[in-house]
């Protein structure tokens, strides 16, 4: 990896608007309507809201909040953080007033950028409980009487005046912000407890940049689709790529409504979580079962040609002759029909923050989809491995990107090979500590520099990544054996479009079971097509056809498995798992202990009268 060529984000940014003014940057709705901006603007704007910041006594490390969804004026904010020389400190739009006092307080932060009236409402409610909090900057809301709350707009204005007034000034800050200065603090958003916040310099992004960049697998003709929140890693790192290569970005957060806008924007790249493949997945399934007849027999058909076509490529062949024939009518029928749903020009997608079923990654890949699978933590400021379309192995998290060491320990020595232990990770990009957090930091961070992932796997051939699991999600039976329940449950949720979500449990039982919930989009049309009374949640989760058909899936998957990882019983869930039901991450992460809490009784159910050897 050769050594970085900017010193800062900063000096990164202000590179890409020098160097392309011109090239359009970000593709933005405005209601209905999408809009355009070009570099030129976006440095404009950026260096507005830095010198805004200023005027309002923002000095160098300060840390500034950005409590929104993913919009424009996130990004906006975010260049206007850095370039002020302050450190930009990441909140979901979906925290509680609490969580949000907290961050805002362990942080010590003096601003906030908040999204809407809404936001503003949780920060008016805790404003005694944070005396360090000067102003709150809103995006789209008013600003109050007593100049506590800005809108953007007035933020803007005031700091172009004050640059006008401070001529040099804007240059002088921007150019002392060095390798070495905070860049953003995001909170883990966990799973118990309170978050901690992850210190990454400056140093941590420009290198993500410059690695991701030298993958060569983006190009600046490239258009992103950029949904993700940005107040997670695997959102912020896209942003700082983008940076580095200079592609287009349309950015909308609106999950809501991302179909309808891929088909407008039609980018060729965009980044997902796992739930998403698994969603757009079940859903083309069960249109197909829905159709049956000979619609069904053709999709049929042509998933087992892709299948065929993508196992082929898989071993770095090209299939010819009759299978390429095949393939050739499969994809005029149905393959080119899934690629419309993502806007006809996807040529890739970059899937992290949970782990990735084989299944679907083949399926898509036969469809003419590559998913390149990624794996990193919020601690390694995100991208640590990768798929490269060139270089891959399903099931795996990929190679490690240029800069980036893996060892993998168990009981503190180095494993071999296919032996599973710890992930560790050491690069530029780890992180320099949990903030205010000196003994969790020496947990993470040993003496040689190596960050302890908590993540558990090995490497396969040729040195691609496998996870197993997380370390403290493994489940070990009161008969001694371990189970991997990530690996069920992606497996399970394949063996039905009916089932949504699914949590394994176990540990320290004398056997495994499953929480399952129903998909809300796929399930309703089978109940209507199997002659069921109700297609309504309430009434689905009772039903004998329905729990049939679970249990034919259970016995799928316990097929495969050894006695003592299959699951014996599951119940199904009055509904499914929700963020603003807290079973959920902002990252689409099942919290799995605050489920299993909610459900204890009904999970203490399970074992009563059982005995160590069922």
């Amino acid at each position: 990896m050769p050594a970085a060529s900017f010193k800062s984000v900063v000096e990164m940014f202000h590179h890409r608007v020098r160097s392309t003014p011109d090239a359009e940057a970000y593709f933005f709705r405005k209601g209905s309507e999408w809009q355009t901006m070009l570099w030129k603007d976006v440095g404009h704007r950026a260096r507005a809201i830095a010198c805004g910041l200023r005027s309002l006594g923002i000095e160098d490390e300060d840390r500034v909040c950005i409590q929104s969804g993913t919009r424009v004026e996130w990004i906006l904010a975010d260049m206007g953080i850095l370039c002020s020389g302050a450190a930009c400190t990441t909140i979901y739009p979906s925290s509680t007033p609490e969580e949000i006092a907290y961050i805002v307080n362990d942080s010590g932060a003096r601003m906030v950028f908040a999204e809407n009236d809404k936001q503003v409402a949780k920060l008016q409610s805790k404003r005694a409980e944070m005396p360090n909090l000067v102003n709150v900057i809103v995006f789209d809301g008013a600003a109050s009487a007593d100049g506590w709350v800005l809108s953007l707009d007035e933020l803007e204005t005031r700091g172009a005046g004050w640059d006008g007034a401070n001529a040099g000034e804007y240059d002088r800050f921007t150019d002392a912000v060095g390798p070495d200065n905070l860049a953003t603090l995001i909170y883990t958003s966990g799973t118990t407890g309170n978050p901690k916040g992850v210190i990454l310099n400056h140093s941590c992004w420009v290198f993500e940049g410059e690695a991701i960049d030298s993958l060569n697998i983006m190009t600046p003709a490239d258009k992103q689709y950029l949904f993700l929140p940005l107040a997670h890693s695997f959102g912020k790192v896209l942003e700082c790529a983008q940076l580095r290569i200079g592609f287009s970005t349309a950015v909308d957060g609106d999950i809501d409504s991302l179909v309808a806008n891929l088909a407008v924007q039609k980018p060729t790249f965009m980044g997902a979580v796992p739930r998403i493949f698994e969603k757009v997945y079940n859903k083309i399934v069960s249109g197909a079962r829905e159709k049956g007849g000979v619609s069904l027999k053709i999709f049929t058909w042509a998933v087992g040609v892709g299948k065929e076509v993508s196992q082929a490529r898989q071993k770095g062949e090209e299939p010819g002759g009759f299978l390429m024939f095949k393939y050739s009518v499969a994809d005029k029928l149905v393959f080119s029909k899934i690629r419309a749903v993502f806007g006809g020009r996807i040529r890739l997608f970059i899937s992290g923050a949970a782990p990735l079923s084989r299944e679907i990654a083949e399926f898509f890949h036969g469809a003419g989809v590559f998913i390149a699978e990624g794996y990193g933590l919020t601690e390694s400021s995100a991208a640590s491995f990768v798929n490269r379309p060139e270089g891959y192995r399903f099931g795996t998290v990929g190679l490690p990107v240029p800069g980036v060491e893996v060892r993998i320990e168990k009981d503190g020595r180095e494993v071999a090979a296919g032996e599973d232990g710890e992930i560790l990770i050491k690069s530029p990009g780890v992180m320099k500590g949990y903030y205010n957090k000196a003994e969790q930091t020496a947990e993470a961070l040993d003496s040689r520099g190596y960050l302890h992932t908590g993540d558990v796997g090995h490497l396969a051939e040729g040195g691609f990544l496998r996870i197993t699991d997380r370390i403290k999600d493994l489940i070990k039976t009161s008969g001694g054996k371990y189970v991997a329940p990530q690996e069920l449950e992606g497996r399970l949720k394949l063996k039905s479009t009916l089932i949504s979500q699914v949590i394994v449990h176990g540990n320290n039982r004398n056997f495994c079971v499953a929480l399952v919930t129903l998909n809300p989009d796929s399930t309703p049309a089978w109940a209507r097509k199997n002659g069921l009374a109700s297609d309504k949640y309430d009434d689905l989760v009772r039903d004998d056809k329905i729990r049939a058909e679970i249990q034919t899936a259970v016995d799928a998957l316990n097929k495969d498995l050894p006695s003592y990882s299959t699951v014996k019983r599951f119940a199904i869930l009055d509904q499914d798992l929700s963020q603003e039901a807290g079973d959920m991450t902002p990252s689409l992460k099942v919290k799995r202990k605050a489920v299993e809490a909610k459900h204890k009784a009904l999970l203490d159910s399970f074992y009563e009268g059982a005995v160590a050897s069922v």
